[in-house]
């Protein structure tokens, strides 16, 4: 298996701010890539190399960024030998390819034919994170069918934050049977949010360029949001969910707080 970080976005949101933000108290984090903010005693990413040198199916780590950010990354990467840090080419959020895009960009520098793992790089997950579970739980599902996928899954803490998330609607089995990109809450029932987290298997890993061939006409926002994928592949490939309880995504200050408050306080007791 091959885990891809996606970290490839310029922190638009998280930007803004910084730039209204009056405290003084996050002067030291403007021009980071939301990827390597400082989270406890080490950067968000490296949270994953921790979680992800544990397991030994995966056996290549690839982080693909742009290239405003690339040489932040290198340097970061230095002291990971099993991680590949690859350049998008761009420079800024007009330019950017999209999530999809990038993610294909790797899988063709590459060759990869494997299963993969592809997350957020400025995504965080809830203390019953457990990688080890999760890859356990996918080997089930490829042993019943070599098809199958996996994403992970949480509940929404109340209605309005299905406007907010991409959300799931699953079926008795915890099949997905449809996804809605920041639904409003009567558009669906399913209150079950899905974070930047998925394992593709080899089979369905050749259909993200299919789907790019499909939509090399539309709008940008279609290819950019890897839910976008997701709602193009469940009713081609079977794809599963493993629930969580919630996650951090970094896309802006107070997230960024509320994420380094929790970390700081884990590693504390």
């Amino acid at each position: 298996m091959k885990a891809i970080i996606l970290a490839a976005g310029y922190g638009t949101r998280l930007n803004r701010d910084l730039q209204n933000d009056k405290s003084g108290d996050f002067k030291h984090i403007h021009g980071i890539p939301k990827p390597l903010l400082p989270v406890g005693h080490q950067p968000l990413i490296s949270h994953w190399m921790t979680t992800i040198n544990k397991i030994d199916s995966i056996d290549a780590i690839y982080v693909i960024t742009n290239d405003l950010y690339y040489g932040h990354f290198e340097d970061w990467a230095k002291e990971f030998q099993q991680v590949k840090v690859v350049n998008d080419g761009t420079r800024s959020n007009e330019e950017r390819l999209g999530a999809i895009a990038c993610l294909q960009l790797v899988i063709t520098q590459f060759n990869i034919i494997d299963h993969i793992l592809v997350l957020g790089g400025d995504t965080l997950f809830y203390e019953d994170f457990s990688l080890s579970d999760i890859l356990a739980k996918f080997d089930e599902l490829q042993n019943i069918n070599c098809e199958s996928n996996l994403v992970l899954s949480y509940l929404c803490k109340d209605e309005a934050e299905t406007g907010k998330f991409g959300i799931l609607e699953i079926n008795e089995k915890f099949q997905v049977t449809g996804f809605k990109e920041k639904p409003h809450s009567t558009e669906t029932t399913s209150r079950r949010a899905c974070p930047c987290f998925y394992i593709y298997s080899k089979s369905t890993v050749p259909l993200i360029e299919k789907f790019l061939q499909d939509k090399q006409n539309s709008p940008l926002e279609e290819r950019d949001a890897p839910g976008n994928f997701l709602l193009w592949v469940h009713s081609r490939k079977p794809v599963f969910i493993h629930q969580i309880c919630g996650r951090f995504d970094v896309g802006n200050l107070p997230m960024y707080i509320e994420c380094t408050k929790y970390f700081q306080k884990s590693c504390n007791t």
